[in-house]
């Protein structure tokens, strides 16, 4: 039976520092993706238009499918994110 090779640690302060690397996060959001946030083309038809973008739902659904979140989750995600980095983006009301 083969053993597990063993390692000593020798550097802890990197170590540690991997260590909470791991649990770090970031996002780069390009400026064309916030000004495309909000569907800005009327459909011409009776009722509102989508609220969001391509882009957003896009952007949305990679977060959902990433995270394993569901949609208000992932919505309410990337509003805490852009809040975070003061982007401010107006959100719809699902309510109706």
């Amino acid at each position: 039976m083969k053993t597990k090779a063993q390692y000593k640690v020798r550097n802890w302060n990197a170590y540690d520092a991997a260590l909470k690397q791991r649990g770090s996060i970031s996002f780069w959001v390009n400026e064309e993706v916030i000004e495309q946030w909000r569907n800005q083309q009327k459909t011409g038809r009776k009722g509102a238009s989508n609220y969001y973008s391509d882009v957003a739902i896009a952007t949305m659904g990679t977060i959902q499918s990433v995270f394993h979140l569901a949609g208000r989750q992932a919505e309410g995600f990337l509003e805490s994110l852009f809040m975070l980095m003061g982007i401010e983006l107006a959100v719809a009301d699902d309510s109706t």
